[in-house]
């Protein structure tokens, strides 16, 4: 059997390049897009030299047509893809009132509206072809009461878990799995690029966190499994819980507090 291909969105560093690995480790062939070209060509030299075949496109997902246009590249160039992974993304901490309708307006597209028209464009071919994995990377934040000063972040991912549980359901029996990835404090790039690191890593102790790596394994086994939300790690999944089991009022008071640790409101 050939090998199948895997597009990885936001591939440039951390949970992107680990679930970049982890394919590669199983005997898939990848394409990686990103911003960022250096990165992603080292990433796949990386790669090729464990004997992946690796494709890199720089997109920029902000852009209305991006999701398309990179569609229509990789179909120039003759790939088919077999597997998905919605991961590119970002947080805005800066406040609702203090981010710019334009860099609301891109951060949407980014990580709500790209995730939904790839799935739109790429899914049809893999139920044609019986075969399929979707890997939507979304957040505990997902699952928990929002939080403000970085409002719109736990709405977005919140709203992918839901988009993602119903096209699991929609593609039962096709061959094509549909799995929601909520991890909760992972080491990555993630912190630097919205300039949080010193809060977050001051705010939180060490094992309230992992590596990007073991959440890439967790979700890669997830969606093989057919399981439509995977939570790495046993305190993140015991976190989850707890908001739907206490009053809403309560919960939306300590994620307030938490808020207030990060300096966010």
């Amino acid at each position: 059997m050939s090998r199948r291909t895997v597009l990885i969105t936001g591939a440039s560093a951390g949970i992107g390049a680990a679930m970049a690995r982890v394919h590669a480790a199983r005997a898939w062939d990848l394409i990686l897009t990103a911003r960022r070209q250096a990165p992603l060509d080292a990433l796949a030299t990386e790669l090729r030299a464990r004997g992946a075949t690796v494709t890199v496109l720089t997109a920029d997902l902000a852009e209305p047509l991006a999701a398309q246009g990179l569609v229509d590249q990789i179909a120039a160039r003759g790939l088919i893809v077999d597997g998905l992974v919605n991961n590119a993304g970002y947080s805005l901490t800066t406040g609702f009132l203090a981010t710019g309708p334009a860099q609301h307006a891109d951060m949407i597209r980014v990580m709500l509206t790209a995730p939904v028209e790839l799935s739109r464009l790429l899914v049809p071919g893999m139920v044609e072809r019986g075969f399929g994995r979707i890997i939507n990377v979304a957040s505990i934040a997902g699952l928990m009461p929002a939080t403000g000063g970085d409002t719109l972040y736990g709405p977005i991912k919140s709203f992918l878990i839901k988009a993602s549980q119903g096209l699991y359901l929609e593609t039962q029996g096709t061959g094509v799995h549909v799995t929601a990835l909520c991890p909760g404090y992972t080491f990555t790039e993630f912190h630097d690029a919205n300039g949080s690191r010193a809060e977050v890593s001051s705010a939180y102790p060490a094992w309230m966190w992992m590596t990007a790596e073991a959440v890439a394994r967790a979700a890669y086994d997830g969606v093989e499994a057919n399981r439509p939300r995977v939570v790495p790690g046993w305190r993140n999944r015991l976190l989850s819980i707890i908001p739907k089991i206490l009053p809403n009022d309560v919960a939306l008071a300590i994620i307030a507090g938490h808020a207030r640790r990060l300096k966010r409101i």
